[in-house]
């Protein structure tokens, strides 16, 4: 990273130019969408960021790649999210346009607002909602060692 003097007044909170990629994090995310982003050196409210990629409010915190638009501290992009090397293998998800498979060595948990289905690497399967419905034209089948109804 190249720090330089800049155009910024010295009284300024970031009165240096930024050359290269800098790590910061997510700082807060607006209910419109937008993103506030901090950094070594930024004032720690931190500042408003455009973005390369959509942000939920559970990316609060998380580790991100930013450039700054022409050098400057206060117009930070944010370039993407920084991903764990340790989690990029314990995943893996392939399509083929008719078939999506997901493998993950511990759980996958798919969540919809209040409503979950969990696959657990000891073989149980988790459906959680406030409304369920198991629906078949044909034979609607429940097998198991033992079946419990309420």
């Amino acid at each position: 990273m190249l720090l330089s003097e800049g155009d910024a007044s010295p009284s300024s909170p970031v009165a240096r130019r930024i050359e290269g990629v800098v790590l910061g994090r997510i700082a807060g995310i607006h209910a419109s969408g937008a993103v506030c982003v901090t950094f070594p050196g930024a004032p720690e409210q931190g500042f408003a960021a455009r973005t390369t990629t959509p942000f939920a409010q559970e990316d609060e915190g998380r580790e991100v790649a930013l450039m700054f638009e022409e050098g400057d501290p206060r117009r930070p992009i944010v370039m993407g999210k920084m991903v764990s090397p340790l989690a990029t293998g314990a995943t893996e998800a392939a399509a083929d346009g008719r078939r999506v498979e997901i493998n993950a060595a511990e759980e996958i948990v798919l969540r919809c607002g209040e409503s979950s289905i969990t696959l657990t690497r000891a073989g149980k399967i988790l459906i959680r909602g406030a409304y369920v419905l198991s629906r078949s034209s044909g034979v609607n089948r429940i097998q198991g060692g033992s079946v419990e109804i309420n």
